[in-house]
């Protein structure tokens, strides 16, 4: 079966260490649909390379999930803990830090088990993967010489598909909390939520590969037009995630009241709140590439 966003937290414990030896094989299908429901919402002041290179950015969506490879270790846990946060696990003040060092300090300071772990990188992998991008539009902006500019251009679309990547995690409930496989059992459930430790996987892979469409995630995403945040990213960023978050409850609820049942007859809810998170995160895509572009225009600070 498929794996759609990513499933790596339904092998990690305490949210982020790598225990088991066998990872799952890694799908694409609903970062597919979030990337290409935020390629179609591209305005045509958008450079035309970029526009013209949809079905590259639909494919490179999924990308750090095809890293996933427990033997190759220094590659693996470099990059593991980007793909989610911990918010319960975050003291007050850490996200304010300028980096991920800073912010790994904070973690260290609270007294977590193992920091990194348990708070997690997302929205510093989010941002600094955007500042990855203005930076190399900048370059293209300013390059004459045509062989460097399509260099570039490659470089440019590479990272903006790894960022769609990451922008995708994080419309994800599950990637934003400590309940991300099963409600955590340290924690009250005084409304009994689910303890399934498939749950993960079932939402985010099996339910979205059985009864969501591309049509419904476009459906739920609408046709507007990107919004700019050029300039203001990181807040842009850092709301979305806790917007991701406000859902965690609604999503145990769901699961508990009607079911992500892949077998099950198709309920409207359900397919509706998955399509309407995917939608979530290509909405924050496009906005983020577009932003990108209209932020290298300006001179950095």
């Amino acid at each position: 079966m498929l794996q759609i966003w990513i499933t790596i937290t339904a092998l990690l414990t305490g949210g982020g260490a790598a225990d088991d030896p066998t990872p799952p094989r890694w799908g694409s299908v609903g970062h597919e649909m979030a990337a290409r429901t935020a390629t179609a919402a591209l305005p045509s002041a958008m450079p035309a390379f970029f526009r013209g290179a949809a079905d590259q950015l639909v494919y490179l969506d999924p990308e750090p999930d095809r890293w996933r490879n427990f033997e190759l270790r220094e590659m693996d846990q470099a990059w593991s803990y980007d793909h989610y946060v911990d918010l319960e696990n975050v003291p007050d003040g850490a996200l304010d830090t300028p980096d991920r060092f800073e912010f790994l300090k904070a973690l260290y300071d609270a007294g977590l088990e193992k920091p990194e772990r348990d708070g997690g990188f997302l929205p510093y992998r989010i941002i600094e993967v955007y500042q990855r991008v203005v930076t190399e539009w900048r370059m293209w902006r300013s390059e004459d010489d045509t062989q460097k500019k399509q260099w570039i251009e490659a470089r440019i679309l590479n990272d903006a598909g790894i960022l769609g990547h990451y922008v995708t995690d994080a419309s994800q409930p599950h990637h934003t909390t400590i309940h991300f496989n099963g409600w955590s059992a340290g924690a009250p459930n005084p409304e009994g939520f689910s303890n399934d430790r498939s749950f993960h996987s079932r939402f985010e892979s099996a339910f979205v590969e059985a009864h969501v469409t591309q049509a419904d995630v476009d459906g739920q995403a609408g046709r507007g037009s990107p919004a700019s945040v050029a300039g203001a990213a990181r807040a842009a960023v850092w709301a979305y995630i806790e917007e991701s978050h406000s859902h965690v409850v609604q999503l145990y609820r769901l699961d508990r009241d009607i079911g992500f049942d892949p077998s099950a007859p198709l309920k409207a809810e359900t397919r509706d709140f998955a399509a309407s998170r995917l939608a979530a995160g290509a909405g924050m895509l496009a906005d983020l590439w577009w932003s990108a572009w209209l932020e290298s225009g300006d001179e950095p600070s």
